[in-house]
């Protein structure tokens, strides 16, 4: 069980995996520390001084933080966009193979070599 798990984990797509996921995990740090501390007081200050972090309403004991979960809508937006202008740029660097047409079939080929033996006969 051990060779096969090693043989699993040296295969190339689970590294390129870990390696997308820790480079990731790292890119959402920076676009939360953007959203956090960059973009939301500044849609603050726009909106009137609001500090998105601090809404929430109070329901009994519990509280219901809207303003995080308004937060985490921008992170998510932010990432989207970054992965979508990353597959934009990197889908410009595909190579199109060009479409091989389809081999004729059998009885294409049987009547092209009736038709030219036709001819020769001719």
């Amino acid at each position: 069980m051990l060779k096969e798990f090693g043989d699993f984990i040296k295969r190339g797509n689970v590294l390129d995996l870990a390696v997308a996921v820790i480079i990731g995990v790292a890119f959402g740090a920076i676009v939360t520390s953007l959203v956090d501390d960059i973009l939301m007081p500044i849609i603050g200050a726009i909106l009137g001084g609001v500090n998105f972090s601090g809404l929430a309403i109070q329901v009994g004991e519990a509280s219901i933080m809207y303003g995080n979960f308004i937060q985490a809508i921008v992170n998510f937006l932010i990432i989207a966009w970054a992965i979508f202008l990353i597959a934009r740029f990197a889908k410009r660097f595909e190579k199109e193979e060009p479409a091989v047409p389809p081999a004729p079939s059998e009885e294409v080929v049987l009547l092209k070599e009736i038709r030219d033996l036709l001819k020769a006969g001719r």
